[in-house]
């Protein structure tokens, strides 16, 4: 199944995408659906209002999800064009909601920063609680898996050995435009990418990611009990403008064209923060 969540008349709907309508499921997002028993079933029964395709609004997939972890140094190929060693333990961080827009939204470029970057990522959604997953329990945990772009001001991240306050700014991070369902894109392989104004910056495969999603929730979740609707973002390919020679950031009216094979993709146009 793919499932979103979208806005309608001044308010968000979870709905699953067919293929010729959006019909919706009874829940204001897809978080609040997740957390209902039997959540699979229910969408997948759902007889709700129907919307078309054409036009749909999508909203962030998840509106304020309990948590959005992040993971750094993740695909071979950015690690090393970072200049750094493989590690031997996940690189986490986190971001909060308000950082999330939907697929097609304008990302915000905050006034403050002088160094907005591009970070194409594989993200997955928690359908089930787990704590201490072992490998079927954290793959049976996930939901399904989007399209994120972890854009990142590398200014305000390099600021301190911390990462958060680069990571987080509202109104940066593109999700969706959908989740899909592991049976349908079980998100082992496939071209991930990132266009910049039409001019590919990454591109690389899946397979070339160190920790894989079932390994990442298993670890994650040693830490702490992941909850439906968490997120976790699963780390960026080689090609960031920081790493270019000299660096390359985003500007006023920059598009930015994130996409997975078999996932759909987020398009966003970048604005400069009004004062």
């Amino acid at each position: 199944m793919k499932l979103a969540t979208i806005r309608v008349a001044g308010r968000t709907r979870a709905v699953r995408v067919d293929a010729d309508a959006a019909v919706e499921l009874g829940t204001a997002d897809l978080v609040e659906l997740l957390r209902t028993p039997d959540w699979r079933d229910a969408a997948a029964a759902a007889d709700g209002p129907a919307h078309p395709l054409d036009g749909l609004d999508y909203a962030p997939l998840v509106t304020m999800p309990e948590k959005i972890i992040c993971v750094g140094q993740n695909y071979r190929n950015h690690i090393k064009e970072m200049g750094r060693e493989l590690p031997a333990y996940p690189t986490l961080f986190a971001k909060y909601g308000r950082s999330l827009i939907g697929a097609y939204d304008d990302v915000v470029l905050p006034a403050v920063s002088e160094a907005m970057d591009w970070e194409a990522e594989l993200a997955l959604v928690i359908g089930t609680e787990v704590r201490n997953a072992d490998e079927d329990e954290a793959r049976a945990a996930i939901a399904g898996y989007t399209v994120l772009n972890d854009v990142t001001a590398r200014d305000w991240q390099y600021r301190t050995l911390q990462w958060l306050q680069g990571k987080t700014f509202e109104h940066t991070t593109p999700i969706g435009p959908w989740l899909v369902t592991p049976d349908e894109a079980p998100a082992t392989s496939g071209e991930m990418s990132c266009e910049v104004d039409g001019e590919v910056m990454q591109s690389t495969d899946l397979a070339d990611i160190l920790f894989t999603p079932v390994e990442l929730v298993s670890y994650i979740s040693t830490i702490i009990t992941l909850a439906p609707g968490d997120v976790v973002a699963t780390g960026t390919p080689g090609g960031v403008g920081h790493a270019r020679k000299p660096p390359r950031y985003l500007a006023d009216g920059t598009v930015v064209t994130t996409r997975i094979e078999g996932l759909g993709e987020c398009r966003n146009v970048c604005r400069l923060e009004k004062a």
